[in-house]
């Protein structure tokens, strides 16, 4: 009975803490908006960059992805009272991110309307299976430096997790490589209007060339100085 309420309550936990809503209490303490209300309307770190900009931003995204990492790390504290087999406590990992991404999506402190969870998924994916990870955000980064569109390169680096586990790392736990299925179409269902942005070719392009250009005109005006 008391392993059942310490993992109800690790769980609870973690739906908590995924649940702090990074982006809208900054952009309600320090721009007194709510992001929701802009841009595409969403809670996340893409908003937060598109609507406030890096300084913002940056920030939102680091802590949802600590978000993600920290609510794994209870299923530490909670091996200090339960003894775990390997699978055991990988399943419960799993059950903790799973909770903090649920809590991010819908955040209870904000009337359960949140951000698409990319960045706390990256968290929890980083503690539980952290060479799977690596290897998701390069397969991002080329998609986003080839294509600019930080959504579809969301949803391929997703997408490329579960090959990962599977081909890559041969993982021999069944949970994890259903939960990895499952992130794949998680990001389906969360950027369905993304999708029919991307069709409609009307999604936005991350300013990446743009931001290089002037960089390279600022370099060469100080050479000329």
């Amino acid at each position: 009975m008391i392993d059942i309420l310490i993992i109800i309550s690790s769980i609870l936990l973690a739906y908590l803490i995924g649940s702090i809503p990074t982006a809208v209490w900054v952009g309600r303490m320090f721009y007194d908006i709510d992001i929701r209300e802009h841009g595409s309307g969403n809670a996340g770190a893409t908003n937060t960059f598109r609507v406030l900009g890096k300084k913002a931003g940056i920030p939102v995204l680091i802590f949802d992805v600590l978000k993600g990492w920290l609510s794994v790390q209870i299923a530490i504290l909670a091996s200090h009272w339960i003894l775990f087999s390997n699978d055991q406590f990988i399943n419960l990992e799993l059950a903790l991110g799973v909770a903090a991404l649920l809590g991010h999506i819908f955040p209870i402190y904000v009337g359960f309307k949140g951000g698409k969870g990319v960045a706390t998924l990256l968290g929890l994916i980083i503690a539980i299976a952290p060479v799977a990870a690596l290897y998701a955000v390069i397969i991002f980064i080329a998609t986003l430096l080839i294509t600019r569109y930080v959504s579809l390169s969301s949803m391929i680096g997703g997408f490329s997790f579960p090959i990962l586990i599977i081909v890559v790392l041969q993982t021999t736990t069944i949970s994890l490589v259903v939960f990895s299925m499952v992130i794949a179409i998680l990001l389906l269902f969360t950027h369905q209007k993304n999708i029919e942005r991307l069709l409609s070719r009307e999604e936005s392009k991350a300013n990446i060339k743009v931001k290089l250009k002037k960089s390279n005109r600022k370099n060469a005006m100080d050479l000329d100085s």
